[in-house]
């Protein structure tokens, strides 16, 4: 079994499961495009309650506006690659997104916020608590902040 980090939130009994694999997989595309932010889509699926996040992999945009202080992503060929998940023998979903903060903590910036609650009212988007992964990363130290959009506001998991 692979090692799994394991995450929740009280306030609204939320948890949250990444494998350390794709956390270091993360945390190479950071260091590949160090010092400039960079990011992608989270995918996994949700326990039957729906309390549970399992997030499983990650998909990297084609196309992408990066600087020191500025990630966004672009949809090119996202929606295809999403369905072909969707569509597999063990379907995958969208769950949010991660980008990187380089030489910064891995807090919430304005966009940030306002960037997964437009994600999550988006018309097209059949999730309502996207998730927000923000890697703080330096070239030797790596700081996660795991977020979930729920009714209106964010809330941060803590490991437990």
């Amino acid at each position: 079994m692979k090692p799994v980090l394991k995450l929740k939130n009280e306030e609204i009994g939320l948890y949250l499961e990444i494998t350390d694999g794709l956390l270091n997989i993360i945390k190479d595309l950071g260091l590949k495009h160090y010092p400039k932010e960079f990011g992608g889509v989270l995918v996994g699926y949700y326990s039957i309650d729906k309390k549970t996040v399992n997030i499983i992999d990650t998909l990297l945009p084609v196309s992408y506006k990066s600087s020191k202080i500025h990630f966004e992503r672009g949809s090119e060929g996202l929606k295809e690659q999403l369905i072909e998940l969707f569509n597999a023998e063990q379907p995958l979903i969208y769950l949010g997104e991660w980008h990187i903060h380089p030489d910064a903590r891995p807090l919430p910036s304005g966009t940030d916020v306002e960037g997964i609650t437009e994600i999550a009212k988006h018309k097209d988007v059949n999730i309502t608590s996207p998730i927000l992964l923000i890697v703080g990363l330096t070239t030797t130290e790596m700081e996660l902040g795991f977020y979930v959009y729920f009714k209106n506001k964010i809330y941060k998991y803590e490991t437990y």
